[in-house]
């Protein structure tokens, strides 16, 4: 009898309710957060059977279907199969609809199938981070399963802002291809677009140049490196010869195209160039002699504007830069140029007698106007620091504001594209808590995730000039991060909250709600084996 009973009963419960063992809707935690969000009842089972069907494809689309292939292959023992053909059943049917905004997609998640259409390939790679993260962390370590259980969604989604980057800096201290690669993996996962690489500076020169090839054998490396700040104290330790081949370059570049991220790449001028003129002295208004920098601050040794040679190294670096990189920009620098050195140089002077100039300053806007130029005949635009705005710079240069805001809403007014990096907002290098005798000894400051998450790169300005922001970037200097774990620890959680601001429209964004998704995204994180501040969103939720 008591056997009959239960089943009885559960016979009458599928009948009634159409099963007992129905799963609850799960919640979708997604970062950054999607624009529009319906969760439908049941889920989809993506399991080793499940198909990856392009329906409607493009010539850029193989890497997104490879990276949603093998994202399940250790779970599964399997990677998904990628076919073509109609919509069917048991797939990720994919379609890409050029008719929709570049970058927006639709990700419908239902009971027999997973429908995604985007813009672009670029959009259904976007897709497919937001169904990443609707699966359970145990897939990025590989996890045993059988199935995988998607909740049932309906989300319609496009960014804010095209551009949305984070710039790693190479030269202070150096990252390996491997770890750079890993940097990449991070910002894919954040939905970011850009890479800025700071390739060259005082400290180091990071990318080979074939035609001067002396720039990555003296360039490359520092006789020893100060000690914490202020001190007077070194290491006595060489660091380096430490930099980029081109063809590890190469591999790099086309490793951030698979995940739909351009790379930016820096070379710093006229300022920031001891590494440079140290290995050509004759480049630098004095002849030197000169050494790679081994401390940390901004330095009066500089290029000289006045000397044509300068120009032709400058020329001569770009070349090869341009052919490298297939991007559309060129970050020229721009910043921290000290003009005392052209004040006292004969060649400076006879330059700015021949421009007709009055005072130094004209010398560092004739170098960005003449560089521009020459990048131009390239098919190439240049982007500076917002030091390029003392200057009457072309309306062609992008700006990227990082001493606060006031360059960028300056250069949004007068109708440049402007990329918003305000120190007091997006500089990564800077402490995230303000009990730092518990953190990794930093350059100083403060910017936690709240102060991240609450700038409004648009703040100041109209509708109107608001639409020459193109974009959000943070800067992770490198002068005290001396390895690859503390600069993922100076990264995360705070990569999550700038995602955000890139991505979500500022209404729509809410401070209590974002630190309940990134806690969860921090599992993912942990699943995924990177470093990061682990104590920060605790600290940021207690002091909401």
């Amino acid at each position: 009898m008591k056997k009959i009973s239960i089943v009885s009963i559960v016979v009458l419960c599928i009948i009634l309710f159409g099963g007992c063992a129905s799963e609850p809707n799960q919640e979708v935690n997604i970062i950054p957060q999607p624009q529009q969000v319906t969760v439908v009842d049941g889920g989809f089972y993506l399991s080793p059977k499940t198909v990856i069907n392009v329906v409607k494809g493009a010539d850029d689309l193989q890497p997104a279907c490879t990276f949603m292939s093998t994202l399940v292959e250790k779970s599964f023992g399997k990677a998904l199969t990628v076919e073509n053909g109609e919509a069917r059943k048991n797939a990720i049917n994919i379609v890409v609809e050029p008719s929709m905004k570049t970058d927006a997609y639709d990700l419908t998640v239902e009971k027999n199938a997973v429908n995604i259409k985007g813009g672009s390939s670029k959009a259904v790679f976007y897709a497919m981070q937001s169904l990443r993260q609707m699966m359970p962390v145990g897939v990025e370590k590989g996890e045993k399963m059988d199935r995988i259980r998607i909740q049932n969604v309906q989300i319609q989604d496009e960014p804010r802002l095209g551009y949305r980057g984070t710039m790693l800096d190479v030269c202070r201290h150096f990252f390996t291809v491997d770890e750079v690669k890993t940097f990449i993996d991070m910002l894919a996962l954040h939905k970011l677009s850009v890479f800025h690489w700071h390739l060259t500076d005082d400290q180091g020169w990071r990318i080979e140049i074939k035609k001067y090839p002396e720039l990555t054998k003296i360039g490359s490396q520092r006789k020893q490196t100060v000690i914490g700040k202020n001190t007077g104290k070194y290491d006595g330790t060489p660091y380096g010869p430490y930099f980029f081949t081109q063809e590890e370059i190469k591999d790099v570049i086309q490793y951030a195209a698979d995940r739909y991220i351009t790379i930016i790449p820096e070379i710093e001028l006229p300022g920031h160039a001891l590494a440079a003129l140290a290995t050509y002295p004759e480049l630098g208004c004095t002849g030197g002699p000169y050494e790679v920098c081994q401390m940390w601050g901004v330095f009066p040794e500089v290029f000289c504007p006045g000397n044509e040679k300068t120009f032709e190294f400058w020329e001569g670096v770009l070349d090869e830069v341009a052919e490298l990189f297939p991007g559309e920009i060129i970050h020229i620098g721009g910043d921290e140029c000290p003009r005392d050195a052209w004040k006292k140089c004969k060649k400076c002077q006879a330059r700015m007698k021949q421009e007709n100039m009055k005072e130094e300053g004209e010398l560092q806007d004739y170098t960005v106007h003449r560089i521009e130029g020459y990048l131009k005949e390239k098919g190439k635009r240049i982007i500076g620091w917002d030091e390029i705005l003392e200057g009457d710079v072309s309306k062609t240069a992008i700006v990227m504001s990082w001493r606060g805001k006031t360059g960028g809403i300056q250069g949004a007014k007068r109708g440049n594209e402007v990329v918003m990096v305000p120190n007091d907002y997006a500089y990564f290098d800077y402490y995230q808590s303000k009990d730092v005798d518990k953190e990794p000894f930093s350059i100083g400051g403060f910017v936690d995730v709240a102060k991240v998450y609450s700038l409004d790169p648009t703040e100041g300005l109209t509708a109107e000039e608001g639409k020459k922001i193109i974009g959000v970037q943070a800067n992770l200097w490198a002068e005290y991060i001396t390895t690859f774990s503390h600069a993922q620890y100076m990264l995360l959680p705070r990569m999550a909250a700038l995602a955000e601001v890139a991505w979500t429209p500022q209404a729509d964004r809410e401070y209590s709600n974002f630190l309940n998704r990134a806690k969860l995204l921090t599992q993912r994180y942990e699943a995924l084996g990177y470093n990061f501040a682990k104590h920060i969103l605790q600290e940021a939720k207690s002091n909401e």
